[in-house]
């Protein structure tokens, strides 16, 4: 296959023959009306006979996947009409969630060589063509994620994330002169980025703690998942979806520990992490027929083993002896927080890439309940430690 066709082309061609005005994707509460050769009435739809001599006609113009995608909308609508705005959204790269059930509900399935069987791919075009394998369920969404994306942007959110959290990590060890296990360094908790017991009222501590990890072998799988599994994920669902799991699950992990482990301070961007392995995952296991990633059982096997000795890792490093008494070494609750965030609001936001969050009444439900959990903390926060008469920690 070519290069990536944009939509533009396709759409400049559709105007030169029928003469229709310069659409606006942006105005989505009413369709434009369609072409007056295909429309007279101007009642925005269009027959699916004539809708078909539009696409025979210009063929040779449109990319064979996005045609395909095409004739399955055309052959799904019984009614012999076509809502003249799915096939803005389509051209336009937008999908609504009606276009979206009108191709699954098509009674034409897609027979054409599947995304994996292309030859003659670039580089570029096999790194897509990999992601979109790793991380969706459907042929046609895989396609149609390989049609349209055009790493404009970049994954920019996990890979300044990860670099901010090594460049930290790098000034720590240099000012501390240690890099293994630098939580043992007397020093390490009178970093203003950490989060301790003493000193929750400073609310930034609940986020920034991310950019301070126990030790390199903490900071180092934490990267590699962020690199391995964040950056296709990004790649895919965008920034924007990626930070909202990462951020949410980094704030669940925090607050976690302040009301199921009051005394321990918090380092590391595990609860961030584990959030978008698990919400991985679990996509994985509920869509695992649909899923064609090679050896996905040995490779979910292996993520699992990883996560589960970084886990241990930091159970055992919990409930080592300080080397700073009383104040104990950082928890690790913030793990199972992320991966709470993880299998409810992550699974939602990562289920489908092209249909809009409000959409998803899973969505609302599982954003109520983050939203009650955080609400809880924070009121746990304020009266639970003086009404309990808890002995804290010195603060650092």
């Amino acid at each position: 296959m070519g290069e990536h066709p944009s939509p533009g082309p396709a759409v400049a061609a559709c105007a030169e023959a029928e003469r229709i005005e310069e659409l606006e994707p942006e105005v989505e509460e009413r369709p434009p009306a369609a072409p007056e050769d295909f429309d007279p009435g101007n009642t925005g739809y269009i027959s699916t006979c004539k809708f078909r001599s539009l696409l025979e006609s210009q063929s040779s113009k449109l990319d064979p996947h996005k045609r395909e995608v095409l004739l399955a909308l055309a052959d799904s609508h019984a009614d012999g009409q076509i809502c003249y705005q799915d096939f803005v959204n389509l051209m336009s790269n937008k999908r609504s969630n009606s276009f979206r059930q009108a191709i699954l509900q098509g009674n034409r399935r897609l027979c054409s060589k599947a995304l994996l069987e292309e030859k003659g791919l670039n580089l570029s075009q096999r790194l897509i063509r990999h992601v979109a394998y790793e991380t969706l369920p459907r042929e046609i969404d895989r396609k149609w994620y390989y049609d349209s994306y055009t790493c404009c942007p970049p994954p920019w959110f996990m890979i300044t994330v990860t670099l901010l959290e090594v460049a930290f990590f790098l000034y720590n060890g240099v000012s501390l002169d240690q890099f293994v296990l630098q939580v043992t360094h007397p020093r390490y908790l009178k970093n203003s980025l950490v989060y301790h017991p003493q000193l929750r009222a400073q609310a930034w501590r609940y986020l920034t703690y991310i950019f301070m990890h126990a030790g390199i072998e903490h900071l180092g799988l934490n990267v590699v998942l962020q690199l391995l599994v964040g950056v296709p994920l990004e790649m895919v669902h965008g920034a924007t979806r990626i930070a909202l799991v990462y951020v949410a699950g980094v704030v669940a992990g925090s607050l976690a520990v302040s009301v199921a482990d009051m005394t321990a301070p918090v380092v590391g961007s595990s609860g961030g992490v584990y959030a978008l392995v698990s919400a991985h995952l679990a996509n994985i296991v509920m869509n695992w027929s649909g899923m064609k990633c090679q050896f996905k059982l040995l490779r979910m096997a292996v993520a699992l083993i990883c996560m589960s000795m970084e886990f241990g890792r930091a159970v055992w490093l919990r409930f080592h002896p300080s080397a700073y008494p009383p104040c104990p070494h950082p928890s690790f609750v913030a793990h199972l927080g992320g991966v709470a965030v993880g299998i409810t609001l992550g699974v939602v936001t990562l289920r489908n890439y092209e249909q809009r969050l409000q959409d998803q009444s899973l969505w609302w439900i599982f954003g109520a309940m983050y939203t009650v959990f955080v609400l809880f903390a924070v009121f746990w926060n304020i009266f639970a430690y003086s009404l309990l008469d808890l002995k804290l920690p010195p603060p650092p």
